[in-house]
C-alpha cells in the first residue's frame, strides 16, 4: 500500500500530537457540560478513538453513517443518512468528529439536521481541513491541520474502501485513482 502513496503528510506521531492538542482545547471548552461526541462513519473512527482518549471530561459517544461520495473521489452533493443516532441529543452539547472537511456540503446537511433536534450547542472538530475546496458556508471550530487540495488516504480516510488502515495520512498517487 505504501507504494501507492506520493508522500506522507502526517506521521503517526504528528497525528497523536494533534489529538493531544485538540483534546486539551475540547476539555477546557466542555468541562462540566453534557457533551455528546458524534463520529461520522466510517472515516472518523480512528481519529475519534484517539481524540476522545485525550478529552478529560464526561462525555458520551454516538455515530452517524452518512454518504455523499458513493465510491468516487468527489462528493456528489447528495447526502444519504445510512445510520442515524441511537439516542436523543436534545439539550446537549454536540461535537461532530470528522476526518476531513472539504466541500462542506455533507457537514452542512448534518449540522442543520442536528441543530433541528434542539441541541444546546453544536461544533465540529476535524483532523484535516481543505479550505480551498469549500462550497458550503461551514467551518470547524477545532482543526488539526489544513492541507493542500490533494487526494489523501490513511488513518480512516479511504479510496474505494481501501487504505483506511494506514497509521498515517498520505497523498495517493493520481495514477492509482485516475481512469478507474
Amino acid at each position: 500500500m505504501k507504494d501507492d502513496l506520493k508522500e506522507i503528510l502526517l506521521t503517526e506521531d504528528e497525528i497523536q500530537q494533534i489529538c493531544r492538542q485538540l483534546g486539551a482545547e475540547i476539555t477546557k471548552d466542555y468541562k462540566g457540560k453534557d457533551l455528546v461526541c458524534i463520529g461520522i462513519l466510517k472515516g472518523s473512527a480512528m481519529f475519534m478513538s484517539d481524540l476522545i482518549k485525550r478529552i478529560d471530561t464526561h462525555l458520551s459517544i454516538d455515530f452517524m453513517d452518512v454518504s455523499s461520495y458513493h465510491g468516487g473521489t468527489e462528493s456528489t452533493g447528495e447526502v444519504k443518512i445510512l445510520k442515524d443516532l441511537g439516542s436523543s441529543i436534545e439539550n446537549k452539547d454536540v461535537l461532530i468528529i470528522e476526518d476531513i472537511l472539504e466541500t462542506g456540503t455533507t457537514l452542512k446537511s448534518i449540522t442543520e439536521l442536528l441543530k433541528s433536534r434542539r441541541v444546546n450547542s453544536l461544533e465540529i472538530v476535524t483532523l484535516l481541513d481543505k479550505p480551498n475546496r469549500r462550497k458550503a458556508d461551514i467551518e470547524a471550530k477545532y482543526v488539526g491541520r489544513k492541507i493542500p487540495d490533494e487526494f489523501v488516504v490513511g488513518y480512516g480516510l479511504d479510496y474505494a474502501e481501501f487504505y483506511r488502515n494506514l497509521p498515517y495520512v498520505g497523498t495517493l498517487k493520481p495514477e492509482v485513482y485516475q481512469n478507474k
